[in-house]
């Protein structure tokens, strides 16, 4: 499902949308040759048809129109700047229709969201199932069961809430869903100002839908909708073991019981529910209760160029923008995220631009750090306000941004703030001036709700708070230890250390990025960058080596591939490449039968073919090991493969064939079929002398649902009934994926024979070759 773009900037953001709302004069543009917008209902427009039983002047007809009317002014603008001074943009005129696919499960990610849109961007448009926003409570070709509740995830910034903002705006304007007579969107960041409260359903409506008072809400009457918006942002006790049950919209309860009750089904039973979440918090609501879970995918590679090309006028300058993007895989991959083109644009457009100088962003950090310096030269323009420190105001947003980082929190209340030394005076005074950074949201409920514009900007002032807390006062803000007479027994390299444990402790991975970019910030041109912010110049030097050392060390522990994955992009944001570069040769000799690597080696070998888009395609193992004939071994195919199974998972197409894979090799490669998500379509094992005790193993992959798998051949693997018995039952357990199966050359007799014909029965068996 492809993008239309529609106008100048190609993005979808909206007033309101919790990472992904810029409010910029960047991305929001007034409304060129418009005069009067004349939404598509008015209240004169009233038709009988979108409320059945009822007459145009029935009170709850009147009461319906009203919630639509008041609908459609909230959500079809968005506004550059802060939302009382903005000028407006209408939705319909920029919004670009995301990728949402169906997704398998709402299990947790314990991935860093950076991780999962690596992941993501390797997969394929064509494994997945398209899902229009629109039609998101519509069953599948071939699904016949209802769907009540609807789970959307998506990382932050990816345009979760902007969906659901159209979504309504397309129902209120009597475009989509017209079945559906009344709609509540309700965000948790607003619903967690209200968790001390104790009241009922229609209690809960009314005060943020007032104009409901004057009608009676029931499911039977009325095909409802609620919209839970931002389930990551809740700081309720979602308790869906518990004893309460409330069967009566009347009857008053926490707002957690209410919401839980609610999902269940317990209350307004045939009512629609859509929940979106950032995928950390997709577990939060049990699998049970949820009907379809739906993933927003971002832009893809060919839309993100295309966002660049739109949003640059200078179609030379946005070839080197992409160009420069490209030569960075980290770069070009964070661009998944429609907010990360936009903090592109905004800092490569000035910087390869002729009137400006500097080295070029090449890393995450450069890139965020030079975003943070344009956005302090745009509060400086402005003419209110000029008294505000620029040190003052970003030591005090760091502070806030690393302690709710620490908690896991994206929005903040007036107390987080005053925490941190932020009253209420000076929270409205830094969202006016940083509005590209941090702002300040008035709800329906008229509490004040604060965030950072993206979870990566949060990340980037949390780290800069810790770099400066330490530079300037010799602060650990890890242990709080302050040591001023002392200085020379704290260094740089001991708090780097520190940040490293954390990120390598962390269960989510929350801090991985965190890491990345304190990191950066002690590299010398970042350092440059700062002087403005730095009191003190004692600690500011440091003996890099003395971290990257420590950073090797635990590679060559070999933790998981998530955690060595990162520490090899935060070597890359200290300007180490040397593992890599080691790695580089035994990629292409193809001798790693003949060599004896580290455990660091093996994890750069991994790091690197997983930066290669050319071998997530198509992994050729052959290429890799040379010759099985020579006669130096140090590594058999089987141990290479272990090594390097996390490539095997992320690839599409593995071609083994007569490498010498025995057992082992079968159980590794099972181990990468049962993966979630399993991106391995293809796979030839042909010419190993597996037998039937290697097929079995890898049947035990084969037969779980997680496995995609469409194309097998096992040639001359020295199969024999037994192996065919495994093979048979493993398509019975999963029979809907496997399309072309290639057992020639092997020893099968009649009841090898007549096990697949069994298998062939299956209704769901979707094998069309089989040799």
């Amino acid at each position: 499902m492809k993008s239309n773009w529609s106008m100048d900037p190609p993005l979808n953001f909206k007033s309101g949308d919790k990472q992904s709302d810029l409010r910029s004069n960047l991305l929001s543009r007034p409304v060129k040759n418009k005069t009067v917008y004349k939404p598509v209902i008015q209240p004169q427009d009233f038709n009988e048809s979108m409320f059945p039983g009822f007459s145009n002047d029935s009170k709850p007809a009147e009461v319906l129109n009203t919630l639509r009317s008041n609908l459609r002014k909230k959500f079809e603008c968005l506004y550059e700047g802060i939302s009382k001074q903005g000028n407006p943009t209408l939705l319909n005129e920029i919004y670009t229709e995301l990728y949402i696919t169906e997704s398998e499960s709402g299990e947790i990610n314990k991935e860093h969201e950076v991780r999962q849109i690596e992941t993501q961007s390797r997969r394929a448009e064509t494994e997945d199932t398209p899902i229009k926003c629109n039609d998101i409570f519509r069953p599948l070709p071939g699904q016949d069961k209802p769907i009540r509740t609807v789970l959307t995830k998506g990382v932050a910034g990816i345009g979760k809430t902007v969906s659901v903002q159209k979504f309504i705006l397309d129902w209120a304007e009597g475009k989509e869903n017209q079945d559906v007579q009344l709609i509540f969107p309700l965000a948790f960041r607003e619903l967690n100002l209200m968790r001390d409260k104790k009241l009922s359903l229609s209690d809960l409506l009314h005060v943020f839908f007032p104009e409901t008072k004057e009608m009676e809400i029931s499911s039977d009457e009325y095909k409802v909708l609620f919209i839970f918006d931002g389930l990551d942002e809740c700081r309720l006790s979602l308790n869906f073991k518990s004893e309460v049950k409330l069967y009566n919209k009347s009857e008053s309860a926490s707002v957690d019981e209410l919401l839980t009750n609610l999902i269940v089904g317990n209350l307004l039973p045939s009512a629609l529910i859509w929940i979106t979440s950032r995928p950390a918090a997709a577990d939060l609501v049990p699998s049970e209760c949820v009907h379809r879970v739906t993933e927003v995918r971002g832009f893809s590679d060919t839309q993100k160029e295309e966002y660049f090309r739109k949003r640059i006028s200078d179609q030379s300058l946005a070839d080197r923008i992409i160009s420069h993007l490209k030569s960075s895989r980290s770069l070009f991959i964070m661009c998944h995220i429609p907010v990360f083109c936009w903090i592109s644009a905004t800092v490569l457009e000035k910087m390869l631009s002729e009137a400006e100088r500097g080295e070029i962003p090449k890393t995450l950090t450069q890139m965020y750090t030079h975003f943070l310096l344009i956005q302090t030269n745009i509060k400086h323009e402005k003419d209110y306000e000029k008294k505000v420190k620029d040190e003052d105001m970003i030591v005090k947003l760091g502070k806030l941004a690393f302690q709710q980082l620490v908690k896991g929190h994206l929005i903040f209340y007036e107390e987080d703030l005053r925490e941190c030394g932020i009253d209420e005076t000076e929270a409205s005074v830094y969202s006016g001036l940083c509005t590209q950074i941090f702002r300040e949201e008035l709800g329906l409920y008229q509490g004040k709700v604060f965030c950072f514009v993206h979870l990566s900007i949060q990340e980037h002032l949390a780290a800069l708070y810790v770099h400066l807390s330490f530079i300037n006062n010799n602060i650990n803000v890890f242990d709080q230890i302050t040591k001023p007479t002392n200085r020379d027994k704290v260094s740089l390299s001991d708090l780097h250390q520190r940040a490293v444990d954390e990120a390598l402790d962390s269960k989510n991975g929350h801090l991985d990025l965190f890491l990345r970019f304190l990191l950066g910030l002690s590299v010398k041109s970042n350092q440059s960058l700062l002087q403005g912010l730095k009191t003190q110049t004692a600690n500011s030097s440091h003996n890099k080596e003395r971290t990257v050392y420590y950073i090797k060390e635990n590679i060559s522990k070999n933790p998981s591939p998530d955690k060595y994955i990162n520490l090899f992009h935060c070597l890359n944001e200290l300007g180490d490449l040397s593992l890599v570069n080691k790695a580089q040769p035994h990629m292409r000799s193809g001798g790693l039968r003949a060599v004896k690597l580290s455990s660091s080696q093996w994890s750069a070998l991994v790091f690197v073919l997983l930066s290669s888009e050319k071998t997530l395609q198509r992994f050729n193992l052959k290429i890799l090991i040379g010759d099985r004939n020579d006669h130096v071994t140090q590594n058999t195919a089987d141990e290479v493969l272990q090594k390097l199974m996390p490539v095997v998972t992320a690839t599409r197409s593995a071609l083994l064939e007569e490498c010498g894979v025995r057992d082992e090799g079968c159980a590794a490669l099972a181990s990468a079929l049962r993966s979630n998500p399993s991106h391995l379509r293809e796979l030839d094992l042909s010419g190993n002398k597996l037998r039937d005790a290697g097929v079995k193993l890898f049947s035990a992959g084969l037969a779980n649902p997680h496995c995609k798998l469409e194309k097998l051949w096992l040639s001359d693997c020295g199969v024999t009934d037994e192996g065919c018995a495994a093979l048979a039952s493993a398509l019975r357990s999963n029979p809907s994926h496997l399309r072309e199966l290639v057992l020639s050359k092997n020893k099968l007799g009649d009841a090898g024979v007549k096990l697949f014909s069994a298998v062939l029965e299956n209704l769901h068996c979707k094998l069309e070759r089989l040799w």
